[in-house]
């Protein structure tokens, strides 16, 4: 390592290299899923490696973060669906605190999609028939019924496009539960 302390050489390292889509921001959908559904594709297209991988962020029995990348099994007006099984600390957290944050970085394109909410258990039907798309080796240990599909119910969901001069872009859409309110702030505001 050169000369120099850690945090001289973090700040030396470039930022938002990356090569960001063109983004219309009159033609953005009410509905969020769109939007994510768009750019998730996007970031495929672009040769992100795992564009589906994100972290999951919770809280534990002391109130502390933990966190961890998992992979996306969906997302829809239901919620961003993420499982595990149940008796792992992932879900004993969420057994105790219903609650989660979930990002995405894909850093090719500049982009970030941020996600909160609570969090609700799928039906038992639905968390097996997930265990079953698996591979054989991934299903290899897993009890009866410890397999859980959970889902994210987002109360806010942020959209973030990286700019090299430092004004990104966020797109926030809020909900009380109802209808979606979306607000636009950084360089390229309608």
């Amino acid at each position: 390592m050169p000369s120099g302390t850690i945090a001289d050489w973090l700040r030396a390292q470039p930022a938002l290299t990356g090569n960001a889509p063109r983004l219309d921001l009159q033609a953005l959908p009410h509905d969020p899923v769109a939007l994510f559904v768009d750019w998730i594709r996007d970031a495929a297209r672009a040769g992100v490696a795992e564009p589906h991988a994100a972290t999951l962020a919770t809280v534990d029995a002391d109130g502390l973060p933990d966190a961890r990348t998992l992979i996306l099994k969906d997302v829809s007006e239901r919620g961003w669906a993420v499982a595990g099984q149940r008796s792992s600390r992932k879900g004993s957290q969420l057994a105790a605190h219903p609650v989660a944050a979930l990002n995405f970085w894909w850093q090719p394109v500049v982009r970030a999609v941020r996600v909160r909410g609570t969090v609700l258990e799928a039906s038992r039907e639905e968390s097996d028939a997930d265990l079953a798309a698996r591979s054989a080796a991934a299903r290899a240990g897993i009890e009866p019924g410890d397999w859980t599909l959970w889902r994210i119910v987002p109360a806010r969901i942020e959209f973030w496009q990286g700019s090299p001069d430092r004004r990104h872009t966020r797109i926030v859409y809020v909900t009380d539960g109802g209808a979606w309110s979306r607000q636009v702030s950084g360089a390229e505001q309608p």
